[in-house]
């Protein structure tokens, strides 16, 4: 199978995984090699890395799969992303010919290489100079036009530019007011921006001095920025709890789900839960097979989990058990909304140096 047949079969498994594929964004994706922007190969899931010369980098290349370009020790720092969550939000950037795009984290470049494809000028930044200078000769050589790519802090956005449009491919608290100064009126910005530790994409709208609301587009994973677009602020969830941190938990209330929810329904209980408790993140427990909703107590030791059973697994504090029963009634009672039927508003916050904007208020 030759390079253009993986590219028209991604787009085809693109398809099957529900990502919205207009006749222009599935010609982009069957035009622009993937390959091209990995050069220097990814992470095997199993370990090791993925190159070039080996028998299975074209076939690994075109699945609808996250690649791992870049770790520091153990841990990720910039990949290139899972191809279906892409098209799902550059569809929600609805990019027409002409517009002017503003994107943070260049990532290998592929996205910007997509944008191009889409009709759009792109300035990329990224904070890491490495991460830059290969992405932008990644798409020199492809032959990519109308994509600058700049090394920078990615909270002051591209001074001196006007966009159409922002998109971010990294995991964010809250957006810079930058952006939002730097985006003409009527443009949008589609940011993946942190929420019970996980990063929904949200569509958001307004001028760089309020008021900014938003919608939720999907669930998503990113890795997480650097600097004040990470800065806590008073309407954060606690971070991750790391594997072993939460104490051993007994069950406090039966499954309520058979059969248990699927990825996408426990991803929009996952939202409500953050909407309505502040201590809401994830953590893994074991015999789960990923990590799971919990409402994680100050010391981090305590908790109540919620695994897509609906069931509740708790150690200590009973009122967080309690709490978490209460937000299983209470998404049932409201119909079980998807995480896209809430609205958002968004406040001023973080650094007073700094601030960003973050989410505040939600309303289904």
């Amino acid at each position: 199978m030759n390079a253009s047949d993986r590219r028209a079969r991604l787009v085809d498994d693109m398809r099957a995984a529900g990502a919205p594929m207009s006749a222009e964004l599935a010609a982009a994706f069957a035009a622009v090699p993937r390959e091209a922007f990995v050069p220097g190969g990814f992470q095997r899931h199993g370990g090791g890395w993925a190159g070039p010369g080996d028998r299975d980098f074209l076939d690994l290349v075109h699945r609808d799969d996250v690649l791992v370009t870049k770790v520091d020790g153990r841990m990720p720092v910039s990949s290139s992303s899972q191809p279906s969550l892409m098209a799902i939000m550059l569809a929600a950037l609805d990019v027409r010919p002409g517009h002017r795009v503003l994107e943070i984290g260049a990532g290998t470049g592929y996205n910007a290489a997509l944008l191009s494809a889409l009709g759009a000028t792109v300035v990329s930044v990224d904070v890491q100079a490495d991460v830059a200078a290969r992405a932008s000769a990644a798409l020199s050589a492809a032959g990519v036009e109308r994509v600058q790519v700049q090394t920078g802090d990615g909270y002051a956005g591209a001074p001196g530019h006007r966009f159409d449009r922002v998109i971010v491919t990294v995991g964010v608290a809250g957006l810079s007011p930058r952006w939002l100064n730097q985006l003409d009126p009527g443009g949008v910005a589609v940011v993946p921006v942190e929420h019970a530790g996980t990063h929904p994409v949200l569509t958001v709208r307004g001028p760089a001095a309020g008021p900014v609301t938003a919608e939720v587009i999907c669930p998503s994973g990113f890795m997480s920025a650097a600097g004040p677009l990470t800065a806590t602020h008073q309407f954060a969830h606690p971070a991750p709890a790391a594997p072993g941190e939460l104490a051993p938990l007994t069950v406090t209330a039966p499954a309520r789900f058979d059969p248990p929810l699927g990825a996408l329904a426990y991803r929009d209980l996952w939202y409500a839960a953050g909407v309505w408790h502040r201590r809401a993140t994830h953590a893994a427990v074991p015999g789960a097979e990923h990590s799971c909703l919990v409402l994680l107590a100050e010391d981090r030791a305590q908790g109540a989990a919620i695994p897509p059973d609906g069931s509740v697994l708790s150690t200590g504090e009973p009122a967080l058990a309690q709490d978490a029963a209460d937000i299983l009634r209470r998404w049932d009672a409201e119909g079980r909304p998807p995480m896209r039927a809430w609205r958002v508003t968004l406040a001023l916050a973080g650094r007073s140096d700094a601030p960003i904007w973050v989410p505040a208020n939600w309303s289904l």
